[in-house]
């Protein structure tokens, strides 16, 4: 009989245990440097949170600014261009990458996820999947976006749309799951988005 088995009943070696304990003691120490990323959060300023944000990992271009409350499981696959703005309680998942482009404005309680889980395995196991964010986009508030997703540049996500697959360029998406519902007649946009509040 085995001294060691995994979550599902089977079976390890003493080798394969040991590097399930050295992978879990170093999630937990993850984790908890991942409860202060998210408890700086809630400072009011911009400034210091772009900083510790950064300092974890996350690459945020100039003029980026996340709004308090933001939530992550992983900053090291976060890349947010320039001139974004992600509002209050946003939730970025970043375990696998998630690329958000220039002047990408995100309403409030937006989640993307990059993890899902396979509901057809044996294991349930998590699936990882990339989310590419164009330039110019603007995602409505509690909009979610799942895994695999790519959103064209200039394209508009209606308020609380679950986002399934990939939306064209300029296209007008709402709806669960999120349909085209229009097309935006901006075909060339320049416009900046300008300073987010203050103590937000």
């Amino acid at each position: 009989m085995s001294l060691f088995r995994d979550r599902m009943g089977r079976s390890l070696t003493i080798a394969h245990a040991a590097r399930k304990i050295l992978s879990r003691l170093y999630s937990y120490l993850g984790d908890f440097g991942l409860f202060w990323v998210n408890l700086s959060s809630f400072v009011p300023f911009h400034h210091f949170r772009r900083f510790v944000y950064r300092v974890a990992g996350a690459k945020i271009g100039r003029g980026t600014s996340i709004h308090m409350g933001g939530r992550f499981f992983s900053l090291k696959n976060l890349s947010i261009g320039e001139d974004t703005i992600v509002g209050d309680c946003a939730f970025l998942d970043g375990r696998a990458l998630l690329k958000i482009g220039n002047h990408v404005d995100i309403a409030s309680q937006v989640l993307i996820y990059n993890s899902e889980h396979d509901v057809h395995s044996e294991d349930f196991r998590p699936v990882l999947a990339s989310v590419e964010i164009g330039d110019y986009v603007f995602i409505g508030p509690r909009v979610v976006i799942l895994p695999g997703v790519k959103i064209g540049k200039g394209a508009v996500v209606a308020a609380g749309a679950v986002v399934t697959r990939d939306v064209p360029d300029f296209a007008i998406v709402g709806g669960v799951p999120a349909k085209i519902i229009g097309e935006r007649e901006l075909k060339d946009p320049k416009y900046r988005l300008g300073r987010a509040r203050w103590f937000q």
